[in-house]
């Protein structure tokens, strides 16, 4: 990747994680830690992978991703509003009554949404059956779902994956955040999902694992999956929770919770030091 690409691709991030601090601060409730861990995938999805086109949010031949995390929806909610689906300002507006921008992800009402979730485990279902009406419709669109690594505590997910696997959904590509924590805990005391690579291998899919900040590493492994045939790909991004936001980093209390206006300031002044460094560069 080239140094330039590199750097707007970190810019990006660091304004998700400006846009998704900002959102659940302004509805005083949402999900930050998550939404932190995940900000480098969803600049690498919606500035670089992705064929989408905001003037044209429908357009069938685009491709599509589900945020099956969908509590996570603040990091969604900064990248489609840097991509232009709808104004930044309006990350504001977040959890309000009559927003746009509700707490999990609804397609009726926020554009660049292609699917409602909310529900664990149940995003990536519809996933499979985006991917499925693609082959069967003989589209060359790809479908992407973010899911995370306490999601995959949920059955659903494992049928889901069998179900990939068993139509040879090679136009479908799953990301797990590894984060490493979860709304109780770290996902290793919770249910133990580990090995999450050889799962996944046993029900049929190509994985790799990355270090889901570094954007040489996604930018591989993203590449490589779309070279992958006759199966659905994963690629395992272990990440950390609230990165970028120094009193969220790995703490699961920041898992569902918002800052107070002091937390806030120390946030946003962490964060734009960040965004006005890498613009020196």
């Amino acid at each position: 990747m080239e140094k330039s690409e590199k750097k707007a691709l970190q810019i990006a991030a660091c304004k998700i994680r400006i846009g998704a601090v900002t959102a659940v601060y302004s509805a005083k409730s949402g999900h930050p830690g998550g939404a932190l861990s995940a900000a480098e995938i969803f600049a690498y999805l919606y500035f670089k992978e992705m064929k989408i086109d905001s003037n044209n949010p429908k357009d069938e031949s685009r491709d599509r991703f589900v945020l099956s995390k969908g509590h996570t929806c603040p990091g969604l909610y900064a990248a489609l509003a840097l991509k232009g689906y709808f104004p930044f300002e309006e990350l504001k507006t977040f959890r309000h009554i009559g927003s746009r921008l509700q707490g999990h992800p609804d397609m009726t009402k926020t554009p660049g949404v292609d699917m409602s979730t909310g529900s664990l485990g149940q995003g990536v279902s519809a996933a499979c059956g985006m991917a499925l009406a693609g082959k069967l419709d003989k589209k060359s669109y790809r479908v992407y779902s973010l899911l995370g690594d306490g999601e995959i505590d949920e059955g659903q997910v494992w049928e889901a994956a069998m179900f990939a696997a068993h139509h040879k959904l090679d136009n479908l590509c799953l990301i797990v955040d590894n984060n490493g924590l979860q709304i109780d805990g770290p996902v290793e005391e919770v249910a133990g999902p580990e090995p999450i690579d050889e799962k996944f291998k046993a029900f049929g899919f190509d994985v790799q694992k990355i270090d889901g900040h570094d954007f040489d590493a996604i930018e591989s492994a993203f590449c490589h999956a779309k070279t992958v045939k006759g199966k659905p790909s994963v690629i395992i991004a272990k990440t950390v929770k609230g990165k970028g936001v120094s009193y969220m980093e790995n703490q699961v209390g920041w898992h569902g919770k918002a800052p107070n206006d002091e937390q806030y300031k120390i946030a946003m002044d962490e964060l734009h030091k960040s965004l006005t460094e890498l613009e020196a560069e």
